[in-house]
């Protein structure tokens, strides 16, 4: 099936973004607990943001070229129940988002477990989640994978985070504006504080709320920030000119992406980017974090 899928999408992004006349099928999932997954073609693109675009940092540039093997992308942010059914499952037990206040995911024993807002919808997109806690969700979800395909090759994985650069050439959907549906933020696009939905500055919605952009893909701009797997940089200079995680041995802070529903809109933009503690330490992002996954192709 993913061989099947992998020559689907080894065509350009712009042409996917073109046709939505004549659909492609590029979705898979391939076990009970694995995410709905979309297969991103590969393809070459401008990372970063250019200096006349509205709400501009520093920290993202100077823009660069880079070439994207063909991967998949999870469709959704992790759920609520999905991160729900890992926790009842393991037992594995996050430290607080936010210690003052206590704010966490509450295991009491393995097989019970709830969110950290009371009555907290199943659709929700996990949030008050650290890199280290994704992380322990991921190697659950690559062995439930391998108990349900044996067959598997992979040394490691399937399942990780996404690099920085394939988040936002999959965020971009093939289009250079600022936003994949186009510069200005508009009205009803996306979750934050100041895009013109009813959840405005309110709460959290669920992952479906918006329409996804030309990739398929639901929710990469605001509701909850996403962690990549790159460890955090100021700015681009002496990045990878692929799309491997820029990693160093020893970093603690690692990349965020998209904004969240308390974001103002510039910083819910494709090219908009922070960094945190993998802890879960930083208070301006430890309760706004959530993640989805990202699978190697055969």
């Amino acid at each position: 099936m993913l061989r099947r899928l992998l020559r689907l999408i080894c065509v350009s992004s712009l042409a996917f973004a073109a046709s939505a006349a004549e659909p492609v099928d590029r979705s898979f999932k391939e076990c009970p607990e694995c995410p709905d997954m979309i297969g991103i073609p590969a393809g070459k693109f401008v990372m970063g943001s250019p200096a006349r675009e509205p709400g501009r940092f520093d920290a993202e540039g100077p823009q660069r070229i880079v070439a994207v093997k063909a991967f998949a992308l999870a469709k959704f942010n992790i759920t609520s129940e999905d991160y729900l059914t890992f926790l009842r499952a393991t037992g594995y037990e996050p430290e607080p988002c936010n210690k003052l206040l206590n704010m966490r995911w509450r295991v009491p024993n393995k097989g019970v477990a709830y969110p950290p807002y009371d009555e907290e919808p199943a659709r929700w997109p996990a949030s008050c989640v650290s890199w280290k806690d994704a992380h322990a969700y991921i190697d659950w979800l690559n062995k439930k994978v391998r108990e349900a395909r044996p067959g598997l090759t992979n040394k490691t994985g399937p399942y990780r985070l996404p690099s920085e650069a394939e988040w936002e050439y999959a965020a971009r959907g093939g289009t250079t504006t600022a936003r994949w549906w186009g510069d200005a933020i508009g009205s009803g696009n996306a979750n934050c504080n100041g895009c013109g939905s009813q959840y405005d500055f309110r709460a959290l919605s669920n992952i479906d709320s918006f329409k996804p952009n030309p990739f398929g893909l639901y929710g990469m701009l605001g509701n909850v920030w996403e962690w990549t797997a790159d460890c955090w940089h100021k700015s681009y200079i002496g990045a990878p000119a692929d799309a491997r995680p820029w990693t160093e041995k020893g970093c603690t802070r690692h990349v965020l992406r998209g904004g969240s529903w308390d974001n103002v809109p510039v910083f819910v933009r494709s090219a908009a980017r922070a960094g945190a503690e993998d802890t879960g330490g930083d208070f301006d992002y430890s309760t706004l974090a959530g993640f989805r996954v990202a699978r190697d192709l055969p």
